[in-house]
């Protein structure tokens, strides 16, 4: 940002700046190379709980040494508490706006509060007058809230104790975290060579790298109390970046844990003799609180990440070191948690619902998972180039991701099936081949239970591992040909994400074409109702009395029936989940749908910040049961392959009230309210008709499905 008395018409990067401020600690710990920006002379406001004492052990030697030798002026600042104690939760960006105007004197400090006061009525009176207050006095508040501190002489020679990390890993992987994600991570990308690119001129990076960043970017994280705790795993099922993590830990593996790591006896028959553990990762956390929300024993509480920080030593070691068990792992809310996230970490926004479906999609399927990508905010968070989120087991697998544009996201997620069913049948012919020549007895045995279990997911699984252990123990020609392929032997799940933009309007043509073509691929829509990523458009998805950009006077028409079109096709399987409502159903409609032998769509809802749900995104979870329970959202499953009267299930009850209540607890709704009082009252009554339709329509397609089965 740079101000002056004339038009400035020049565009260049700023490195000599008189004002420069970091609103987030985890920066100062990081090293980030922010203070080389401030200009002799200049101000440094540092955003924080330390007191001057706690900065100086913090701060790093060679961000000490410039302060000092450029007479550097320093200031703290504690907005974090401030917005707490205000009600405005984590955002402390008015607060340090104020501040930046009083340190900064671009103009008199009555007039620059005068006008951030009218911008933020402007801002947010859409939101209510109460929003408004609450800005302003984190205006006047910011205006005297920091604190200059003295710069120690001893700052001239500081000296840091620390050394670079030493990271472990797959070579191929390590080498891309050093080279290219840390000096990003480090603000010191623009000194990278180009021939630090040159092994992914391709476009292909390694994934896991998301593990290396430990970003610590949360103020407060959860802390686990093991004796309130039931073991029901549920704030693991809810966690949107895969920071909690139930383990069953050996007596050998509890014995060689960390201090630090707490541990209660296992509850269950499959956790027999086995410690339980609730591994929290305080450094990947994004501090959203959602599993605090979905605790039902507040076993969970939200503390300062300071105190928390020692149980990264517990984490990393029972992702290290922990062996898989098995018989804990299951298609239950509980079970399905013990399977490891390969999804893990993401920058989405905190408390995102995204992330949390497409988590545990990959803790079911993960280890043998195409994913096809439409441009939007899932692309964005599931794989920012050097640093992917989506992450391999102890053995190696893992999702595969690509993205190749908005528009033609369905259409290459069918030439990813069609590329790798294609290898798959050409391997089915050679192995016919193999078991018709001469071959040992176990190869041809191992090469059958593959050939009988080609097309089951599960089953081929172990097939597959058995077909390579014996081709690896054949000298024929055949074998090693088969060998060289093996990535191919084990049934593929194909999965097509992508958000409603896609879906519903910009790719819905070549959605449809891959849906009709009856084959077997998986397409799993992020419903968030709105194009999130791209500023908050209305798709074809947002319904009556939205508001939304192109839809500033509240959307007129309902929203799509994007589930109720595929199920006119008759052979696709089609499902609307929203895990906060009924997590069992849920899983359910995931398991179904892979299993399925044929085309699948579902329909997850997404409570977004787009939404902007009052209490912020720590209500995600609880909004889609409001959502639910009120008949804004239909929870159902239509299985083609089901036994006749089981085809269409509607999973969701008769709505129990509080309709109007659920619109106006959402600006995305209530902003009308306050616009346009009497339209809104117009749009939200056909809103809630349209939902009372809708939700009879659906009870009579389950009595239509029932009579035509009979």
């Amino acid at each position: 940002m740079r101000f002056g008395d004339s038009p400035i018409r020049s565009t260049y990067y700023v490195n000599q700046a008189d004002f420069v401020a970091c609103h987030n600690p985890s920066y100062i710990i990081k090293g980030f190379k922010m203070v080389r920006d401030v200009k002799p002379g200049g101000t440094f406001l540092i955003n924080c709980q330390w007191t001057p004492e706690e900065l100086d052990k913090h701060l790093p030697a060679v961000a000490k040494q410039y302060i000092a030798k450029n007479k550097i002026n320093v200031y703290l600042i504690n907005a974090i508490d401030l917005a707490k104690e205000i009600g405005m939760g984590k955002r402390t960006n008015t607060i340090l706006q104020s501040a930046f105007f009083s340190l900064a004197k671009i103009m008199p400090q009555k007039q620059a509060i005068q006008y951030m006061k009218d911008a933020a009525t402007k801002s947010y009176l859409k939101k209510g007058q109460d929003i408004v207050d609450m800005n302003h006095k984190a205006i006047d508040l910011g205006a005297t809230a920091y604190v200059k501190i003295d710069i120690p002489a001893s700052w001239k020679t500081a000296t840091d104790k620390t050394s670079a990390p030493k990271y472990k890993g797959r070579p191929a992987l390590v080498k891309q975290v050093t080279e290219i994600m840390d000096p990003v991570a480090h603000m010191d990308g623009d000194s990278l060579p180009v021939s630090a690119f040159m092994p992914h001129i391709d476009g292909q990076f390694e994934t896991g790298a998301a593990a290396y960043e430990k970003r610590g970017v949360a103020v407060t994280v959860p802390t686990w109390d093991a004796e309130k705790c039931i073991q029901c795993n549920n704030c693991a099922y809810v966690c949107p970046h895969a920071c909690i993590r139930p383990y069953g830990l050996t007596k050998a593996e509890a014995k060689a844990a960390p201090k630090v790591t707490k541990m209660a006896e296992g509850k269950g028959k499959a956790m027999a003799g086995l410690q339980y553990t609730l591994a929290i990762s305080p450094l990947d956390c994004m501090g959203c609180g959602v599993c605090i929300g979905q605790c039902p024993t507040q076993a969970i509480q939200m503390v300062p990440t300071e105190g928390e920080l020692a149980q990264q030593k517990a984490f990393d070691y029972c992702v290290e070191k922990v062996s898989r068990k098995p018989k804990l792992e299951g298609t239950t809310v509980k079970d399905s948690q013990f399977a490891q996230p390969l999804l893990e970490f993401s920058g989405a926004c905190a408390g995102c619902a995204e992330t949390a479906y497409a988590r545990l999609v990959t803790q079911l399927f993960g280890d043998r998972m195409y994913i096809a990508n439409a441009t939007g905010c899932s692309s964005i968070w599931g794989n920012p180039a050097a640093t992917s989120p989506y992450t391999v087991n102890k053995d190696g697998h893992g999702p595969a991701w690509s993205n190749s544009l908005f528009e033609d996201n369905a259409e290459h997620g069918y030439g990813m099936h069609l590329g790798q069913q294609a290898v798959r049948n050409n391997l089915k012919q050679k192995t016919e081949e193999l078991i018709e020549g001469r071959c040992a007895e176990p190869l041809k045995r191992a090469a059958k239970a593959w050939l009988r279990t080609m097309d089951d997911g599960e089953a081929n699984k172990a097939a597959t591992e058995k077909y390579i252990e014996q081709l690896k123990k054949s000298s024929s020609a055949l074998a090693k040909e088969i060998l060289s392929k093996s990535e191919f032997l084990t049934k593929k799940s194909v999965w097509i994400f992508g958000g409603d933009g896609w879906a519903y309007d910009i790719g819905y043509g070549g959605l449809d074409h891959v849906l009709a073509s009856g084959d077997d691929v998986n397409v799993f829509v992020f419903d968030t109702e709105v194009y999130s990523n791209t500023g908050g458009q209305a798709s074809k998805a947002s319904n009556i009395g939205q508001v939304a950009q192109f839809a500033a006077a509240g959307k007129e028409v309902k929203k799509k029936s994007l589930a109720e079109i595929a199920m006119a096709y008759g052979y696709v399987y089609v499902a609307q989940i929203a895990m906060g409502s009924k997590p069992a159903q849920t899983i359910k409609a995931i398991v179904e749908a892979e299993a399925y032998p044929g085309p699948s769509l579902i329909v997850g809802y997404c409570p977004c910040e787009m939404h902007s749900i009052k209490g912020g995104m720590i209500n995600c979870q609880e909004e889609m049961k409001k959502a639910v329970d009120c008949g804004y959202w239909n929870l159902f499953r239509f299985n083609p392959a089901a036994e006749d009267g089981k085809k269409f299930i509607l999973d969701s009850k008769a709505p129990a009230g509080g309709y109007q209540e659920f619109l106006a607890n959402e600006a995305r709704y209530n902003r009308l309210a306050r616009e346009f009082p009497g339209r809104s009252k117009e749009l939200f009554k056909r809103n809630e008709a349209a939902a009372e339709a809708r939700f009879k329509h659906l009870e009579k397609l389950q009595a239509v499905y029932d009579d035509t089965q009979e």
